[in-house]
């Protein structure tokens, strides 16, 4: 996954008035199950399905966004979904907003959007409906599938401005029940139909009146099975096994505790050598001002140039070290302070 991505996992959130706008292409039953396989913090989610009776099941694998989602009572499981085992032909509304990346592995890398829609369209039993949100110019690698196992699909353009810059659409469908078999011809057509589509400009909108409303149908509980390691529990136990010690011995080096009082009051060149060295790093402050602070050194390069009678340059650079100071505050603000003015906040 690129570095971008990376930071985020994976996780491009619906803008919660797109989810508005789904929600206006369903018809809800009294009692139903819908789940979402990359639930993120659970907001597009909580939203889509605001107003109805619905078992809302959740998928996230971060542990952070996973307790998010879960305070909206949502039932999260803190897994990676390929790793999730759920009963097949059970859920009745599959909401699928997939990372949007390939795989990584030695050969054969897929895009994630079509792994996440191969590993889940089966947990959809026939008649349920699917809301898969992705970029348009992957509707072409998932066009096939799409067209194989769910009927009467419809392709919308997302217009909020997050969802345009990651070229955003969504498309709805009904999982074929088994006895539609679909001809060779038609499925081609279909296809070919979703790849056209992967390449419009003007594709229709999504309104606050879409033109096509569907109709979930009812299902009960369901049951999602972690089938892969607990990460989080395995980090808890790592520091207490022996390996772990013996080897973190060798690899992990202890920082010196340093302390005492100067025999004289300390100037600003003494301060600056301790900053430097680490011995003033630490937790400081209190309430909104409690942050971590980290010292270090930075080597600085200075370009400048001179210009003789004669009209010759001379290029001129020169290295120096200076201080930098990373502050990380209680509610997650970041600075890093440096010699250097900045030209903006």
């Amino acid at each position: 996954m690129r570095p971008h991505g990376k930071t985020k996992l994976g996780f491009y959130p619906l803008p919660v008035a797109e989810a508005e706008r789904l929600r206006n292409c369903l018809a809800f039953p009294l009692e139903f199950s819908a789940l979402d396989p990359c639930v993120g913090d659970g907001v597009a989610f909580a939203h889509l399905l605001e107003g109805t009776q619905a078992r809302r099941y959740g998928i996230e694998i971060d542990s952070h966004r996973a307790e998010q989602a879960a305070s909206l009572g949502i039932d999260t499981l803190h897994a990676n979904t390929s790793d999730v085992r759920c009963p097949a032909e059970t859920l009745s509304l599959l909401y699928l907003n997939p990372p949007y990346d390939f795989e990584t592995g030695q050969t054969n890398n897929q895009r994630l959007e079509l792994v996440f829609l191969q590993h889940t369209y089966r947990w959809l039993k026939p008649g349920g409906v699917l809301v898969f949100v992705i970029p348009q110019p992957q509707l072409r690698p998932c066009a096939k599938m799409l067209s194989e196992h769910f009927t009467d699909l419809v392709v919308y353009r997302l217009t909020e401005p997050a969802s345009v810059q990651y070229q955003q659409v969504a498309v709805l469908g009904v999982r074929r029940k088994r006895h539609q078999h679909i001809q060779d011809s038609a499925l081609l057509e279909c296809v070919r139909w979703l790849e056209m589509l992967a390449t419009k400009a003007d594709l229709e909108a999504l309104g606050e009146t879409p033109t096509s409303r569907y109709e979930i149908p009812d299902s009960g509980p369901i049951v999602l099975t972690n089938a892969g390691i607990p990460l989080d529990a395995v980090e808890d136990l790592l520091p207490e096994s022996s390996a772990y010690r013996q080897a973190s011995r060798v690899l992990l080096t202890k920082q010196r505790d340093v302390r005492g009082r100067p025999l004289t009051p300390l100037h600003g060149g003494h301060v600056g050598l301790l900053c430097t060295a680490g011995m003033l790093n630490g937790v400081f402050g209190e309430g909104k001002d409690r942050h971590i602070a980290h010292w270090r050194s930075v080597k600085f390069t200075d370009h400048w140039e001179e210009q003789e009678e004669d009209g010759t340059k001379i290029l001129h650079d020169r290295e120096r070290f200076s201080h930098e100071l990373t502050l990380v505050f209680a509610d997650g603000e970041t600075q890093i302070l440096t010699h250097e003015k900045k030209d903006s906040p």
